[in-house]
C-alpha cells in the first residue's frame, strides 16, 4: 500500500526543479519522451541546461544524430517546469515537422504560426494574440515572419527561442543580414539554443555570427576577431577553449556504439522514350529557352521556366494539365481579361502541389520589378497568337502519344525493389516520389490498372482526396477515445495515411505516391525502398526525401531507385554530380555534412543547372559546363577549412565514450525511479477517490478511468508512457505533463499528512533492500524538508533528517530506499512529540544543501565574469589596433619621404604626415575613453551578476513520521 506520505513525497520528487548539473535535472522530459535514449543526445540536452546564466548555446552534431531530440528534451524539461514561453524558429519547410514532432514524441501541443493562422487566430491586436498563446503552446514561427513580427516578439518574456538550421543565420553579425540583425535584437536577453549540423564551412567569421545571435559578449567586436584568431598561428587553441563554453558537437563516429546506422543501396532505372516522346521534350525545352515570350512573365521568368521544365520530365499528363492552364492566360490576356503580370508562378505551384519554398523564393527574390517590365509592356496580339497556336500544337502532340515508357519503366523498377525487399526480409513496403500532383494522380490510375489496385495510397499537401477521407474517417472511428486524434484534420489526415501505409496485416498499402509535401515532416522507418520518380536537383531535397526512411530505427538498408532519361545527357550528368559528388544515394551517412551546408540555397543551385539546359545543345557544351559546375563545388570544399573544424569544434575529451555509457546508465536507474514514483502516486490519489471508478492492471502499467475528474483529461483507459510490458495504441499514453497527470501530482503534493506512526512492510517487499533489512524491528523518527534556494535559477532539494531510537542517525540514501518500501495498515495517531535533536539535524543538513548550491552558484559566476572580462580584453584590443595600425603607417611614411626624389613627393608624404600624427594625438585621447567605457560596462555586468548571486532560500516541512519497519 502506498501512503499519503509515500505519495507527497513521490510527487515532490516528480515535479521538483533540480540543480543543473546532473541526469535528475532531465527526469521528467525523459520520462515523458517516447523515444529510445541516447546518450548523445541526453549528453547535449544537459549542456544546454547547465549554466542558467548563459544566455544559450549552440548544439551542433552532425547530420542523423538527432538535434531536433535534443531541443525537444530541452523545451519539454522546461515545459515539466512551469516555464513555459516557448518559441521555436526554423524555415518556414520545417514547420510542420517540428510540430509533429513534439506532438508525437513529447505530448507537447505546438501551433504553427503565420500570417494566414494569425488572422483566424486574431483577438485584438497581433500582441495579445501572441500573448495568448504564449505559454499553452509551443509557438513555431519561421524567421521571416519573426523577423516581421519584431516589436511584438520582444515584447514577450520567453523562457526559451530555439533556432534551427542555425547556419542560415550565419551572417547575423553583417550590418546588411537584415533577418540576423533583426533576430539578434529581438531576442538579445533571451535564453536560446542554436541548432545546425554546419556550424563552420568557409570562414572562421561563420562562428563569430552565429556567437553575436546567442550573445553579444561572447567576443568582442568583428575587427578584434579576426586580428585575435584569424591571423596568430597560435589563435585556435584559444578560441577552441573560448567555443567550449558554448558549443557542443557530437561525430556520427563516436556514437556507433549506441546507434545503428543501415546502408543505403543505389538503383538506377534507365527509360528509352520513344521518337514522339522524345520530340515534345525538345520542342517544349526550345519554347522554353526563349528569353521573351508572353507565354512567361518576365517576373520569375526563370523559377516559372525550372518549374515547367520539372513537370515535363515527370510526365506528359502534367504538362499538358500545366500547357493548358498557360494557353487560358494568354487567350484572356488576348481578351483583354487577363493581366500580364497575374500571378502565373504561384497558380502552377498550388495546382500542381509543388514545393512550397518557390513561392518564398519568389517573394523574396523577384528577378524583376514588374512595375518597370511588365507594367509599361506593350502587347503584340499577333506574337500572342502565334505562341498560343504553338502552345495548342505542343498539347495536341502530347495527347496522341499512346506510350508512356517512364510509367512502364515503374513497373519494372518497382519489382526489382519489392525482390530487394524480400532478399533483405524487410516491409513489402515502397514511397513513390513525384513533383506533380497531377502526374500522381496519373500514377495511381496507372498503377491501379496494372496489379497494385487497392495497395496505393496517395499523400500531398492536402489530402482531401476521396480515397485520403475514407481512410482518415476510418481512422477516426478505430481511433476513436485514444490520444492519437489532436483535432487539427489537416494533421490527422497525414497520421490516417501513414497509419494506413504502415499496416502489414493485407488491409493497408504496398506503395505510397506522394508529392513534396511527403518529404517533409513524416517518419517511414517502417519502409525501406525510395523510387525517385522525379529526381529533384536540389540535394538537399533528394537528402530531405531519402532521411523519412534512412534514419535512426531503421532495420534494413535502404534501397534508392532513380529513373534516368537514356536520351537525354544532361538528365545523365545531373544523375552522375548527385551520386559521385554528392554521396546522396551510397553509403552509411549520405550526403556530408560539408557538402550539403555550402549549398546556401537548393533553389540557386537549380538555377545554375537550369542555365545548362537552356542554353547548351551539344554533347561537348553540356559536359563542358557540368566539369565547371564540379570544379566549382570541389574548390568550394576547403581541406584546410575541414582541419580547423576538426581542431575547433570536433576535440572530445578521451574518455567520451565512458562519459555517455555512464550518461546512459544514470538515465535508465532514474527513469526506473520515476516509473514506479509516477505510479505508486496516481494508485494512491485515484484509489483513494472511489468516485472515478478506477481499475488498475499492475503488470502493464495501466487503468481504467469511469469518471475523469477534469474535462481536459477523458474516461477511459490509460497507460504509462514507459514500463509496459506492450504498448496499447489505443490507450492514453499517461505522462507527467498529461493533464491527468498533473492534477494527480498536485493532489498528492498536497495531501494531508499529519504527525502519525506509519509501518513500514519490509517483509513483504519484492527485493532485499541491505540497508533496509539491518532495520527490521526497530522504530524512529523521520522529517522530510523541502528545500528552495533560488540564486541564478531556483533549486529545490528533498532533504531526509531520520534518526533511530537508539540514536543513531540515518542518511538521505537510507530514507530513499525506505520509501521504496510500501506501509502495510492505516497511519496512526502520535501522542509524543518528536526529540529536539530531529529538528537539528534537519537544519544542519540544509544549511550543508545551502553551502553546496552557492559553491556550485560561484563556479557559474566565475565562469560568466571571466567570460565578461575576456570581453573586456577583446574590446580593447581592437580600440588598441587602430592605434597600432596608425603608428606602422607613420613608421613607413617617414621611411617613404626619405627615399623621395622631388618636393612634390616630399610635400604630398608631409601632409600625411602630419594628418596622421593628428589622428594618433585623437587615438591616444581616445583609447583611455574607451578604455573606461569598456570598464564601466564590464563592472556594470558584473555587478549584475553579483546581485543575481544573492540567495534567497525557503524552508518548510512536508511531513514528520514515527515510523517503524515490519
Amino acid at each position: 500500500m502506498i501512503s499519503a506520505y509515500h505519495a507527497k513525497y513521490y510527487a515532490h520528487e516528480l515535479t521538483r526543479r533540480h540543480d543543473t548539473d546532473g541526469i535528475n535535472r532531465l527526469s521528467q522530459s525523459l520520462f515523458d519522451a517516447s523515444v529510445d535514449l541516447n546518450p548523445h543526445q541526453i549528453d547535449a540536452a544537459l549542456f544546454a541546461l547547465r549554466n542558467p546564466i548563459q544566455q544559450g548555446v549552440l548544439l551542433a552534431d552532425e547530420v542523423g544524430l538527432g538535434k531536433t531530440i535534443e531541443a525537444a528534451l530541452v523545451l519539454c524539461q522546461y515545459w515539466a517546469e512551469r516555464r513555459r514561453r516557448l518559441l521555436v524558429i526554423c524555415p518556414a519547410s520545417l514547420r510542420k515537422q517540428w510540430a509533429q514532432e513534439l506532438w508525437d514524441k513529447f505530448a507537447l501541443r505546438a501551433t504553427v504560426l503565420d500570417a494566414v493562422s494569425l488572422r483566424k487566430l486574431r483577438a485584438g491586436t497581433a500582441l495579445s494574440t501572441l500573448e495568448g498563446l504564449a505559454g499553452k503552446q509551443v509557438v513555431i514561427v519561421s524567421y521571416q515572419f519573426a523577423a516581421r513580427l519584431e516589436l511584438e516578439m520582444r515584447a514577450i518574456a520567453w523562457d526559451l527561442v530555439v533556432i534551427d538550421e542555425a547556419h542560415k543565420l550565419r551572417n547575423a553579425h553583417r550590418a546588411n543580414n537584415r533577418t540576423g540583425q533583426t533576430l539578434r535584437r529581438t531576442f538579445n536577453g533571451r535564453r536560446k539554443l542554436l541548432l545546425t549540423a554546419t556550424p563552420l564551412q568557409n570562414s572562421l567569421m561563420e562562428l563569430y555570427g552565429l556567437s553575436t545571435l546567442l550573445d553579444e559578449h561572447l567576443f568582442g567586436d568583428e575587427a578584434a576577431f579576426r586580428k585575435q584568431f584569424m591571423s596568430a598561428s597560435n589563435s585556435l587553441t584559444a578560441l577552441r577553449d573560448r567555443l567550449q563554453t558554448f558549443a557542443k558537437r557530437t561525430l556520427r563516429k563516436q556514437v556507433l556504439e549506441y546507434v545503428r546506422y543501415t546502408d543505403r543501396r543505389a538503383v538506377t532505372q534507365p527509360f528509352n522514350p520513344t521518337d514522339d516522346e522524345q520530340a515534345l521534350y525538345e520542342a517544349i525545352s526550345d519554347f522554353l529557352a526563349k528569353e521573351d515570350s508572353y507565354a512567361l512573365p518576365r517576373r520569375q521568368r526563370h523559377l516559372t521556366a525550372l518549374i515547367l521544365r520539372k513537370l515535363l520530365a515527370s510526365s506528359s499528363h502534367a504538362v499538358v494539365a500545366t500547357l493548358k492552364t498557360i494557353r487560358d492566360r494568354l487567350e484572356k490576356m488576348l481578351a483583354g481579361t487577363g493581366g500580364v503580370d497575374d500571378a502565373l508562378l504561384e497558380k502552377l505551384i498550388v495546382e500542381d502541389d509543388i514545393e512550397g519554398d518557390y513561392l518564398e523564393e519568389s517573394g523574396d527574390t523577384a528577378e524583376c520589378d514588374e512595375v518597370t517590365i511588365d507594367g509599361p509592356r506593350t502587347l503584340d496580339p499577333a506574337a500572342v497568337r502565334s505562341e498560343i497556336a504553338q502552345i495548342t500544337a505542343f498539347i495536341d502532340a502530347a495527347e496522341r502519344i499512346q506510350t508512356d515508357t517512364k510509367a512502364q519503366a515503374l513497373l519494372t523498377a518497382l519489382q526489382v525493389g519489392f525482390d530487394k525487399m524480400a532478399a533483405l526480409n524487410a516491409p513489402r513496403k515502397a514511397i513513390l516520389f513525384t513533383e506533380s500532383r497531377r502526374t500522381q494522380e496519373y500514377l495511381s490510375r496507372f498503377l491501379s490498372a496494372n496489379g497494385y489496385a487497392g495497395k496505393l495510397v496517395s499523400f500531398s499537401g492536402t489530402n482531401t482526396g476521396e480515397d485520403a477521407t475514407r481512410i482518415y474517417l476510418e481512422w477516426l472511428e478505430a481511433s476513436k477515445g485514444s490520444d492519437r486524434i489532436t483535432g487539427s484534420p489537416q494533421v490527422d489526415r497525414r497520421t490516417a495515411l501513414i497509419d494506413h501505409f504502415r499496416r502489414t496485416d493485407g488491409k493497408g498499402a504496398d506503395i505510397m505516391i506522394a508529392t513534396e509535401a511527403g518529404a517533409e515532416g513524416i517518419n517511414l522507418q517502417f519502409c525501406a525502398l525510395i523510387i525517385n520518380y522525379d529526381l529533384p536537383w536540389n540535394p538537399q531535397r533528394i537528402e530531405q526525401r531519402i532521411g523519412r526512411c534512412h534514419r535512426y530505427g531503421q532495420r534494413f538498408d535502404v534501397v534508392v531507385i532513380n529513373f534516368l532519361n537514356t536520351r537525354n545527357q544532361a538528365d545523365q550528368r545531373v544523375l552522375e554530380l548527385l551520386t559521385e559528388k554528392f554521396s546522396l544515394f551510397s553509403g552509411v551517412f549520405g550526403a556530408s555534412d560539408e557538402v550539403l551546408g555550402r549549398i546556401e540555397s537548393g533553389i540557386d543551385f537549380e538555377r545554375r543547372i537550369l542555365q545548362i539546359y537552356e542554353t547548351c545543345r551539344h554533347p561537348e557544351d553540356i559536359e563542358a559546363a557540368f566539369a565547371a559546375l564540379q570544379a566549382e563545388l570541389e574548390s568550394d570544399i576547403d581541406s584546410r577549412m575541414r582541419e580547423t573544424r576538426a581542431q575547433l569544434i570536433e576535440h572530445f575529451d578521451e574518455d567520451v565514450h565512458d562519459r555517455l555509457r555512464l550518461r546512459l546508465d544514470e538515465a535508465e536507474a532514474r527513469l526506473d525511479k520515476i516509473g514506479r514514483w509516477f505510479w505508486g502516486a496516481t494508485r494512491h490519489v485515484l484509489e483513494h477517490a472511489a468516485q472515478y471508478g478506477t481499475h488498475f492492471e499492475e503488470a502493464h502499467y495501466a487503468f481504467s478511468l469511469v469518471r475523469s475528474p477534469m474535462p481536459e483529461a477523458p474516461a477511459g483507459r490509460y497507460q504509462l508512457v514507459r514500463g509496459g510490458k506492450q504498448a496499447d495504441m489505443l490507450a492514453h499514453a499517461y505522462r507527467l505533463n498529461h493533464p491527468l497527470g498533473e492534477w494527480v501530482l498536485d493532489q498528492a503534493r498536497n495531501a494531508e499528512t499529519p504527525l502519525a506512526e506509519l509501518a513500514f512492510d519490509y517483509s513483504s517487499n519484492p527485493t532485499r533492500i541491505s540497508v533496509i533489512d539491518r532495520l527490521r524491528g526497530k522504530c524512529g523518527w523521520l522529517t522530510l524538508e523541502h528545500l528552495t534556494v533560488t540564486s541564478f535559477d531556483a533549486t529545490e532539494s528533498l532533504l531526509f533528517s531520520a534518526m533511530l531510537d537508539d540514536g543513531q542517525t540515518l542518511d538521505q540514501e537510507t530514507c530513499e530506499k525506505l520509501f521504496s518500501v510500501q506501509a502495510v495498515g492505516k497511519p496512526t495517531r502520535v501522542g509524543d512529540n518528536p526529540p529536539q535533536r530531529l529538528a537539528a539535524n534537519a537544519t544542519r543538513l540544509a544549511q550543508a544543501r545551502i553551502a553546496e548550491l552557492l559553491e556550485a552558484n560561484q563556479r557559474l559566476f566565475n565562469e560568466e565574469r571571466e567570460k565578461l572580462e575576456k570581453w573586456a580584453d577583446d574590446k580593447l584590443l581592437a580600440a588598441e589596433e587602430g592605434l597600432r595600425d596608425t603608428k606602422a603607417h607613420i613608421a613607413q611614411l617617414k621611411r617613404d619621404a626619405r627615399k623621395a626624389t622631388t618636393l612634390e613627393a616630399q610635400s604630398a608624404i608631409q601632409n600625411e604626415l602630419r594628418e596622421l600624427e593628428r589622428r594618433q594625438r585623437r587615438q591616444r585621447q581616445d583609447i583611455f575613453a574607451v578604455e573606461d567605457e569598456i570598464t564601466e560596462r564590464r563592472d556594470a555586468l558584473i555587478e549584475q551578476l553579483e546581485r543575481r548571486l544573492q540567495q534567497h532560500t525557503e524552508s518548510r516541512t512536508l511531513f514528520t513520521l514515527r515510523f517503524r519497519v515490519v
